[in-house]
């Protein structure tokens, strides 16, 4: 077994193809003006500037951080119709997310999306009845055409046979329904490449230290490359502001009187290493209003979610002690104390849900996307998901081709004629492709058949270009840490075509080594000699 002292330092020079250096790009963005700038690369940045770019308009995007680097690369992994909303009488909404879901796992990125079988447990004196839960994930199931199977009611023990960490003491029943999980990270590195191949420039770890004015419209911004303190600016004739928990701080820089529009809502997780196998999700009811998940995600269990309103920097949110107990308490609902001993955690996160300012209980406050349009012109959006994030794309686009005196409307394709189903980069049948990195082999050499299979459900088709990689140079197919699927190949693949910079852009985004718990001091070290050998 290969341990992470064999790294390869030879050959990891950028290849041909690989994307423009940051100076280059830097150069591009500088050099002309854009249609549309669109800060902020997570969920909502990313769809616009796909969407954008499909229908014609010459887009920039740039980001303080990485790409998902924060809020959506903290989520719960779920592609799902959302089955609480079922008990507000949000009908439609449920339909509308069935839809997206079902489109972004059989068209858009089937390499990306699985399906996920979930058991929902039915406790004496717990919040929900059986009966009540059984019609409820039948009619969830009626809203998908029944397009993954039927919801039903099963029997603890038949649950308990395919999670054995099912907590058995007062089970009544366990309701069945279907929906699908997601590496976050992955899709929006895929989401980030798709734009970029229908025409958009993309710069990450690059800050907007202020906005450029013509009489009185926004029309550009200031930036550093926080990479190395290179200043430059960027002209544009509509400005996007999808910066999430920061998107008032960008508003007050358009305008300082500018009253706050958004409330901040800490959901928190934790990922544990599995004592035994999980064949279903649990997403387990904890009152009214909330449900916490136990989701096998990445080998791993994924515990969450918390949902508190958080008022400190955004750049400062953390799992606490105080999340990490409260995840442990509120799965210990429905899991054995054997399968939560803090032993066997490996990773905590915390991410920020950006909501509509307003009174109440962040819990129960609406989950929707809202676009506003600022003093200088500057358009702001904040709120979404990721099971809708290619309609909340289009939505935007709709919205930037109606507001009055649009310089975009002329010249931008109408966003109902574009391809409505266009697949993000890799598309393919995961299965296929991890056949073909196990049989098509040079004499002598076979891929372990768990990192073929890692390849194939992260990248896709694109695992091939991983894999002459490794043809090239057999060092990089060795393991990076003994413990986990990745290989060498996919840290320099990494750096020279998916934007990462920093050893957590590679090992806590482009890869699963942080979450595993494996991104050792001699690993992080290692990795970060692979980055700056561009040679």
């Amino acid at each position: 077994m290969t341990t992470p002292q064999s790294v390869p330092t030879l050959g990891t020079h950028p290849a041909a193809g690989a994307n423009p250096s940051r100076a280059e790009t830097r150069d591009r963005l500088s050099k002309a003006t854009y249609d549309l700038l669109v800060i902020g690369g997570g969920i909502l940045g990313t769809s616009v500037a796909w969407h954008a770019a499909q229908a014609g308009l010459r887009v920039a995007m740039v980001d303080a951080g990485d790409f998902a680097g924060a809020t959506s690369s903290a989520s719960s992994k779920l592609v799902h119709g959302g089955l609480r909303y079922l008990q507000t009488g949000a009908v439609k909404l449920v339909a509308e997310n069935h839809h997206e879901r079902r489109v972004l796992a059989k068209d858009v990125a089937p390499h990306l999306v699985n399906p996920l079988t979930f058991y929902l447990p039915v406790y004496k004196g717990g919040p929900v009845g059986a009966a009540k839960l059984g019609a409820g994930v039948f009619a969830y199931s009626a809203l998908s055409a029944f397009g993954d199977g039927v919801g039903k009611v099963i029997t603890p023990a038949r649950a308990k046979a395919d999670n054995p960490g099912l907590r058995t003491d007062n089970l009544k029943a366990v309701a069945v329904y279907y929906d699908h999980q997601m590496n976050d990270s992955r899709v929006a590195v895929m989401t980030v490449r798709a734009a970029v191949e229908s025409g958009a420039v993309v710069l990450n770890h690059a800050e907007v230290t202020g906005l450029r004015f013509t009489h009185g419209k926004v029309s550009g911004a200031e930036l550093k490359d926080r990479t190395d303190g290179t200043e430059f600016g960027i002209d544009a004739r509509v400005v996007l502001n999808a910066t999430g928990p920061w998107v008032d701080h960008l508003r007050k820089m358009e305008d300082k009187a500018a009253a706050p529009s958004i409330r901040l809502s800490k959901g928190a997780h934790i990922v544990m290493k599995r004592k035994s196998p999980w064949k279903a999700a649990m997403a387990t009811p904890i009152d009214k209003y909330r449900i916490t998940f136990a989701l096998p995600w990445e080998d791993q269990l994924l515990l969450g979610t918390t949902d508190t309103q958080y008022e400190g920097d955004p750049a400062d949110v953390s799992a606490t002690e105080a999340d990490i107990q409260q995840i442990l308490d509120e799965a210990a609902f429905s899991i054995q104390d054997a399968d939560l001993d803090r032993s066997l955690m490996t990773y905590a996160f915390a991410g920020l849900r950006v909501l509509p300012g307003g009174p109440g209980d962040v819990a129960q406050a609406k989950r929707e996307t809202v676009v506003t349009e600022g003093k200088g012109g500057m358009l702001s959006v904040a709120g979404g998901k990721w099971t809708t994030y290619r309609h909340i794309g289009r939505t935007v686009m709709n919205k930037l081709a109606k507001v009055p005196g649009s310089p975009l409307t002329e010249d931008m394709e109408p966003v109902s004629s574009l391809v409505r189903r266009t697949p993000l980069p890799g598309v393919a049948n995961p299965n296929a492709v991890a056949h073909r990195l196990l049989v098509d082999r040079e004499p002598g050499s076979r891929m372990d058949p768990l990192t073929a299979r890692h390849l194939a459900t992260h990248y896709g088709s694109l695992s091939f270009d991983i894999a002459r990689l490794v043809n090239e140079n057999p060092e990089l197919g060795e393991r990076i840490h003994p413990d986990g699927p990745e290989i060498w190949a996919q840290v320099v693949y990494a750096r020279d075509h998916e934007w990462a910079e920093t050893v957590d852009d590679v090992l806590r985004r482009r890869t699963t080594l942080t979450i595993r718990g494996l991104d050792t001091e001699d690993v992080r070290a290692r990795v970060k000699d692979v980055l700056h050998d561009k040679g």
